[in-house]
């Protein structure tokens, strides 16, 4: 066994479209496909929205405008301190004169059953109102899309339910039964790392729960456990795959879901798993959330759009184009996204005929050192892409590294991400004898989903190997002249291109958090396989892959007629003490037996 982690599947759900069989890819490219291409993009479209209409389905997919199902951009809740300049008397009813009264509250009794209260002069009190926010531009799901009505949702977070969709579609990407796959691995060869960077924090999550005593709410039971960061894995583990593996995610600010690819490639490359389910889930267009991010200066506001456009300003920006990555620009576009990946051992994908989409050598994490700002980007990403640069060019033979390679850039939209990441780019092509790196920046169509944003751009570049389209930096019209173009392509139209060798897939986060993936793409994954397994394990590959694809066909056909729900087991197989046997070389709990192995070096025992 090469050990080499295999990509299987892809799944998950963004401001494009479903992930399964590159659907979101091809809504981002729609204009470059064929006629079939596009039938199929607009019906699985349909299938998500609801709607055949196809201005709808694109005014209702990408960035745009925030819809009122998150909040309403021009009348956002807020609330203003007053002090009482007279003396002020009220009635309310008794039931909300309860416990807490302010000290300066004096409440007696009122007309019929009422409690009357009176504030002296001074007093401090809180008039809600709204006002318009500063930033209107965001990329949500697609328009009429509830994930949280496909399974009993029970009040979930939006993450969570952005998860339980996402689990299923990255099975059904897949095309391999879980349970055929479950029965060839150990109980605990299987690891799920899938987390966000920053929780659950919209009304039935963390969001909710502080927020909820300050707005006279009741804070609720599920509130709490449901906003933790890495419950997204959990809710895989408990309701999903029912999995008894590794588990322990990662959280790296914006680089949380190459943090957690790290672990499961570190996992399959040790032999401590076979399976690995890596990805991350973000649901921050809270008004809360943006506000905080809008306090740093980090989103394009619709006042500062309108300055790069050169508009009066009472127009309304373009917000389609809000995000312009390596161009002149304002700040990132804030988006939702949950992306999950299936990594296989390469002997377990030919043994289940599973697809080959690429394969993951290496991920490489790193801090920036000594900082002037937090939040501003260091130096660490320099260490992470030249060391996964690396990797590919030892792996690779020389005409293939220098000219057949490319660059999934974060490429965020803000002054600083364009200056500082081309220039690492550029660098790191020149010192390595590289010719020419095509960067695209796939944020420009969907936006920054946070901890989500890597699995974002790994899904687009499994779409660009499987259609040899190259999506565009379609915002901009022109480069910024402090982005460092040297050996590199920044292409502003989409095209068709040749399929690329390889991709570094590359992030930078908030904190210092920096990680660069090195991928082969699938041609030089086969060639790798066909030359260490033989070409006869290759051609038995093919015959397995052949039902494999049959079952994803029939699978994408029952979606596209809406006929599919999520995989969701809550309270079933549950299992308790008494459901363990035990005895000195393995446990078994149900069906499942994990063995008591220990791998200690010789040096370590007695």
């Amino acid at each position: 066994m090469l050990r080499l982690p295999i990509l299987v599947a892809a799944g998950g759900i963004n401001s494009a479209g479903r992930t399964s069989n590159r659907r979101a890819f091809k809504r981002m490219v729609i204009e470059a496909l064929d006629r079939r291409g596009r039938d199929e993009t607009r019906t699985a479209l349909a299938a998500l929205m609801g709607t055949e209409d196809w201005a709808e389905q694109d005014s209702g997919t990408l960035v745009r405008r925030i819809e009122d199902s998150h909040f309403d951009p021009g009348a956002v809740p807020w609330a203003r301190r007053v002090l009482t300049e007279t003396p002020l008397d009220a009635e309310m009813p008794p039931t909300q004169i309860t416990e807490g009264l302010p000290e300066e509250w004096s409440p007696r009794p009122g007309a019929g059953k009422r409690t009357a209260i009176s504030l002296k002069k001074g007093s401090e009190i809180l008039v809600p109102g709204a006002r318009d926010f500063e930033v209107s531009a965001a990329g949500l799901l697609p328009t009429g899309f509830d994930p949280g009505k496909l399974y009993p949702s029970r009040n979930h977070p939006r993450g969570l339910q952005m998860t339980v969709f996402a689990a299923s579609d990255v099975l059904a990407d897949l095309g391999v039964d879980w349970s055929e796959v479950a029965a060839r691995v150990p109980a605990d060869g299987v690891s799920v790392y899938v987390s966000s960077s920053m929780g659950q924090l919209d009304e039935s999550g963390s969001g909710g729960m502080l927020r909820g005593r300050a707005l006279g709410r009741r804070v609720t039971s599920k509130q709490c456990p449901l906003g933790f960061a890495e419950m997204p894995g959990d809710f895989i583990n408990a309701y999903v795959l029912q999995s008894l593996g590794n588990t322990g995610p990662a959280v790296g600010a914006c680089a949380t879901f190459l943090y957690n690819l790290r672990l499961a490639v570190q996992d399959i490359r040790s032999g401590r798993a076979r399976v690995a389910i890596v990805g991350a889930a973000e649901a921050p267009v809270v008004a809360e959330v943006m506000e905080g991010y809008a306090a740093m200066g980090a989103l394009a506001s619709d006042k500062a759009l309108r300055a790069l456009d050169g508009l009066p300003d009472n127009a309304r920006p373009d917000l389609r184009r809000a995000c312009r990555p390596f161009a002149n620009n304002c700040g990132f576009t804030m988006a939702e996204s949950a992306q999950l990946m299936v990594l296989f051992d390469d002997a377990l994908a030919l043994e289940l005929g599973a697809p080959v989409l690429g394969s993951v050598p290496d991920v490489f994490v790193s801090a920036d050192g000594p900082k002037k700002s937090i939040s501003g980007p260091g130096v660490g990403n320099f260490v992470t892409f030249a060391k996964a640069a690396a990797v590919l060019r030892d792996m690779l033979d020389d005409r293939s590294f220098a000219r057949e390679g490319m660059v999934q850039a974060h490429g965020t939209s803000t002054p600083q991400n364009r200056v500082t990441e081309s220039e690492i780019v550029s660098r790191v092509a020149t010192a390595m004898g590289v010719d020419n790196w095509t960067v695209g920046a796939i944020k420009s169509f969907i936006g920054h989903s946070l901890g989500a944003a890597a699995g974002d751009q790994l899904s687009a570049m499994l779409g660009v190997w499987e259609t040899g389209i190259m999506p565009g930096i379609t915002t901009v019209d022109r480069l910024a002249d402090d982005v460092a173009t040297e050996r590199l392509t920044f292409p502003l139209a989409t095209s068709e291109i040749a399929a690329p060798a390889y991709a570094l897939v590359n992030s930078k986060g908030f904190g210092g958090n920096n990680a660069t993936a090195a991928v082969l793409g699938p041609g030089k994954t086969r060639d790798l396989l066909a030359r260490h397994h033989g070409e006869r394990s290759l051609s038995a590959w093919e015959h397995r892959h052949d039902s494999v694809q049959d079952n994803r066909g029939r699978l994408e056909s029952e979606r596209l007629q809406d006929q599919w729900a999520p995989q969701y087991h809550f309270n079933e197989g549950v299992l308790d003490n008494a459901s363990v046997r035990l005895d000195a070389d393995r446990i078994v709990l149900g069906n499942r037996t994990i063995k008591l192995r220990t791998d200690l070096p010789d040096t370590w025992k007695p």
